[in-house]
């Protein structure tokens, strides 16, 4: 069973529509409706992609950090987002704390919020 917060594996589309490589995702929302689509955010080892204040870094001495399945010092990439039908989610490796889930919804809502006001 899917949840919020959990770390996928699936191949993360590539904004020029091209196939992605296979690369782990966070779990940050089923979408409402019917189907099985999952608003997920790319994570990324290299750390040198952080926006500062915006993404969080998932560091190997974070208290989540074994449950993430994540190999090393990760990214979880706030801005790097796509809806995905369930079916393309590969499976689970770990998951994150609730906490940090929170945040990142936190700043995903004031992201389009602050976006939606400077039209």
């Amino acid at each position: 069973m899917k949840t919020s917060g959990q770390v996928v594996v699936f191949r993360f589309p590539q904004t020029n529509q091209s196939e992605g490589k296979l690369r782990p995702a966070l779990l940050v929302s089923r979408v409402p409706g019917p189907f099985d689509d999952w608003l997920v955010c790319m994570i990324t080892s290299q750390l040198r992609h952080r926006v500062d204040s915006f993404d969080e870094v998932v560091r190997a001495d974070d208290d989540d950090f074994g449950a993430s399945g994540l190999k090393s010092e990760s990214l979880i990439r706030v801005g790097r987002v796509a809806v995905v039908d369930g079916s393309l989610l590969l499976g689970a490796i770990g998951e994150i704390s609730r906490q940090r889930v929170d945040r990142i919804k936190h700043k995903i809502a004031e992201w389009v919020l602050r976006e939606a006001t400077t039209l």
